[in-house]
């Protein structure tokens, strides 16, 4: 899988009529950290990872820390010392080898890159071998500065985290989604390698046609299709939706349908094409991470909102 595009890929940037584009950018897949990425990553204190479930399902999280969690010891390893909390829907696979896609990004510079690979637990977190190394661009990213909350301190330890798990969505949840400004998307091909994502825009930009589906615009990318690509030949997909300013992780498992058809997609600004997502499975966890953000400064790249 490391620096060649699968079928599905294929099949997606010949559809858009991409495959050019597509043959240039697959210079920016890779199979090990540069020096320069190495440091990034020191940097950072989040990364998010997607993975499938012992049911198939496909989840997306994240793994936090004070930056100098991210470590890469050689270029073909990545070393995480974090851990999910025990109620997250990915911590079972985690705990155990595991395909993982991840993607590092940096909103206070509009910086990211993916890493997908192997993961295996080690003390305190994981042991990430590398298949592929990708470099994106910032479009579509919001800036925002980060701190984490004080430690509570001596005292008894909390109770479980809050946690609302459903097979569609609340009010509340249905609320977060039409004011989101970006979210996450985990993805898989035929073979299990998985790929993470970002998806970002004004908000309102995820469209809630009722408490199970979901729609948003795929914007104009890197033409590579790493997500519609898997999601051609294996439609089914995980998404995380971060609490920026309260720690909260809502996470939905589900189905993909990509529109093509040229007179709905125009009726979205901006929109290439469009994903409606069918949700199956939803995890809101309360207090899941000490990271917190400042509001968001919108990228300039993000299409109006209708």
């Amino acid at each position: 899988m490391a620096t060649r595009y699968h079928r599905g890929e294929r099949a997606v940037q010949d559809r858009a009529d991409l495959t050019r584009q597509a043959s240039i950018a697959l210079g920016g897949i890779g199979e090990s950290i540069p020096p320069v990425a190495a440091a990034f990553l020191t940097e950072q204190p989040m990364i998010i990872v997607g993975g499938a479930d012992a049911a198939g399902r496909i989840w997306s999280s994240q793994l936090v820390g004070e930056p100098g969690f991210l470590r890469v010891p050689d270029p073909r390893t990545l070393l995480v010392d974090a851990t999910l909390p025990a109620e997250d829907p990915l911590a079972e696979l985690l705990a155990g080898p595991a395909r993982v896609g991840m993607i590092a990004i940096e909103p206070t510079s509009r910086r990211r890159m993916r890493i997908n690979g192997r993961s295996t637990p080690v003390p305190g977190g994981l042991c990430v071998d590398l298949d592929q190394v990708i470099a994106n661009c910032p479009k579509y990213i919001q800036k925002r500065d980060f701190r984490f909350v004080s430690d509570p301190g001596p005292g008894p330890a909390p109770t479980l985290r809050a946690v609302t798990r459903g097979t569609a969505l609340t009010p509340a949840q249905q609320r977060t989604l039409r004011a989101t400004d970006t979210f996450f998307v985990a993805s898989a091909d035929d073979s299990g390698n998985t790929d993470a994502s970002h998806r970002g825009g004004n908000p309102g930009f995820v469209q809630v046609l009722s408490p199970n589906v979901l729609r948003w615009p795929d914007y104009v990318g890197n033409a590579m299709f790493l997500t519609l690509g898997n999601l051609e030949i294996r439609p089914v997909a995980g998404l995380l939706v971060p609490g920026w300013d309260t720690g909260s992780t809502l996470h939905l498992t589900g189905t993909t349908r990509t529109i093509w058809d040229a007179d709905e997609v125009a009726r979205v600004p901006g929109a290439q094409r469009l994903v409606e997502f069918t949700v199956t499975g939803a995890v809101e966890i309360a207090d899941a991470v000490p990271l917190r953000w400042s509001a968001p400064n919108h990228s300039r790249f993000n299409p109006p909102v209708s």
